[in-house]
């Protein structure tokens, strides 16, 4: 499976057969200017939203008729098996920000996690409900989700080969939200920085230990 960040919380991820699946796309220049990153400008087949926030749900931003995916029940798009763990996006059970899709991917035997808005630790039921995943599409900014710290607890819960973080602080996102250092700095042996906004995931090339995977915003 390949992954190309487009920036925040937004990837595309193309299984082996072509078929593409855009995650969390989001509204450029939304909330007056905050989100800078570009028109998100891709086709795919399928869109995921774990939330409905105007950085997260702007399918608009996608091309090609997509498949709009926003609930947990599980769906196919082509090739491609998608299923959702209801979770929240604040440690009040949703109170504060309301509710967050955990969304698995699956393709040509590749399991993705991208966790939207988590705002909170995952319970052990959560986890087993993930279940096993090859790569985590992780928020490391805190405020609006779940910390540095906390993150890279869930990395080591969720026991990914391939952490990918996103939704940090960059000089395109004027949020209250820190940057990527707060978190590899935790994990400073486990940092591969890729020097691209794509990589490849294969079954029989993943790490044999956890490593964070540091991929340049596209857009």
């Amino acid at each position: 499976m390949k992954i190309e960040y487009l920036g925040h919380a937004c990837f595309l991820l193309t299984a082996p057969d072509g078929t593409r699946i855009v995650t969390d796309p989001y509204e450029a220049g939304a909330f007056g200017g905050a989100i800078g990153y570009g028109e998100v400008g891709v086709d795919a087949d399928g869109v995921t939203v774990s939330h409905g926030h105007a950085d997260h749900a702007h399918v608009e931003a996608v091309g090609g008729e997509p498949k709009v995916i926003e609930s947990p029940e599980p769906a196919t798009v082509g090739t491609v098996a998608i299923r959702g763990v209801r979770t929240a996006h604040d440690p009040n059970e949703g109170a504060d920000r309301g509710s967050n899709i955990v969304f698995v991917i699956e393709a040509g035997g590749i399991a993705v996690a991208h966790l939207g808005d988590l705002g909170h630790s995952l319970s052990v039921e959560q986890v087993k409900e993930i279940g096993r995943v090859d790569a985590v599409l992780l928020p490391v900014g805190g405020h609006f989700t779940v910390d540095a710290t906390t993150a890279a607890a869930i990395a080591d819960a969720l026991g990914a080969k391939v952490i990918i973080p996103m939704h940090y602080k960059t000089d395109k996102i004027d949020l209250p939200i820190a940057p990527l250092g707060e978190f590899t700095e935790l994990q400073p042996d486990r940092v591969r920085e890729i020097g691209s906004s794509e990589c490849e995931l294969a079954g029989g090339a993943l790490p044999e230990m956890p490593e964070v995977w540091v991929l340049t915003p596209a857009r």
